[in-house]
């Protein structure tokens, strides 16, 4: 079993490594290194929060599931934050359902040790409340990205997020995880995918994707990718990717 990094500056989680180094060190003994493979749900709607995580790479994926079993994703967490957010609001259960929807390595706390830190430790308070604000801004630009774009440009938006995230070029997507991140049916996803193969900006078989023209994909997205990566640059002090 792998061990927290030695030293915060070591890291690859943002909040983490912005910490001091005493008041990461003061974390350090609560931290456990845990991976979560893809389809791990780390929190079901309504039941009670065990741990936080902080993503070391990968993507854990916020669920709005319906009652006949349909989801769509209204978040995305990566290394620049922590899953989830409702403990910093001040509740012990999970609004929503978080799925690893990458293959990710995460550092966990128990909760109640998170919370007991947050009262000890001013700038862990003050960077989990920074990403929050990120993340509310991430919330807000996809409810109008969901409405006003095109499932083109989003699912454009999405691979990059997720590449920014992962830090790799090639990552595992199922078809099935994408048409529940953008909201369509599966049949839909494959004639995007095609699109996107045939113009040359990715490839995609066997459930990964390899992205090969990024500035390709940059100018496919929509404006909301740059947006929330200049939201989160700002509150973090760091760009993602």
């Amino acid at each position: 079993m792998e061990a927290p990094p030695l030293a915060a500056v070591d890291c690859t989680n943002l909040v983490l490594s912005r910490l001091p180094e005493t008041e990461y060190q003061a974390l350090r003994p609560d931290l456990e290194f845990f991976p979560t493979p893809a389809k791990t749900v780390l929190f079901h709607r309504d039941e009670e929060i065990t741990h936080i995580y902080f993503p070391l790479s990968g993507c854990h994926s916020v669920l709005a599931v319906m009652q006949n079993g349909a989801a769509v994703e209204v978040g995305t967490i990566g290394n620049e934050g922590l899953s989830t957010v409702d403990v910093l609001t001040g509740s012990t259960v999970a609004t929503e359902t978080t799925v690893c929807q990458i293959p990710s390595d995460n550092l966990r706390i128990p909760t109640a040790q998170f919370k007991r830190a947050l009262e000890n430790n001013p700038e862990l308070r003050h960077l989990s409340y920074r990403f929050l604000q990120g993340y509310l801004s991430h919330i807000s630009q996809s409810v109008a990205c969901n409405r006003l774009h095109s499932t083109e440009e989003r699912f454009a938006r999405w691979i990059l997020a997720s590449e920014d995230r992962v830090g790799a070029n090639e990552f595992p997507l199922t078809q099935e995880y994408l048409a529940d991140m953008l909201g369509v049916h599966r049949p839909s996803v494959s004639v995007i995918a095609r699109r996107f193969q045939q113009a040359g900006l990715l490839d995609y078989r066997r459930g990964v994707v390899t992205v090969l023209d990024r500035r390709g994909l940059e100018a496919a997205a929509c404006e909301c990718y740059a947006e929330v990566k200049k939201q989160f640059a700002r509150v973090l002090g760091k760009p993602l990717g």
